[in-house]
């Protein structure tokens, strides 16, 4: 029986789907670019809740990515909903 996934769980998502964004200069320069995050902002945000949110909120704006990412991360594309909606609760 699979175990209820937690706040935990949805940051784990998150930093991965971090990793993955940060991994592809075009992605990673994109995501800045329509932030105005920094790189140095970026890194001192990492393990925000909030700052998680935004991430995976950026990529449910755009569909394609969201299913590269989930593809990547070998997760359903509504895990990382489901993780956006834990972490801005969090």
């Amino acid at each position: 029986m699979r175990r209820p996934e937690t706040n935990e769980d949805a940051a784990t998502l998150g930093l991965n789907a971090l990793v993955w964004v940060i991994g592809d200069d075009s992605r990673r320069d994109r995501f800045l670019a329509l932030t105005g995050i920094d790189p140095a902002e970026l890194r001192a945000r990492a393990g925000d809740p909030g700052f998680l949110a935004q991430l995976l909120s950026h990529l449910e704006s755009y569909e394609p990515d969201l299913i590269a990412c989930a593809e990547a991360l070998a997760v359903p594309p509504t895990a990382l909903v489901r993780a956006r909606a834990e972490l801005e609760t969090a």
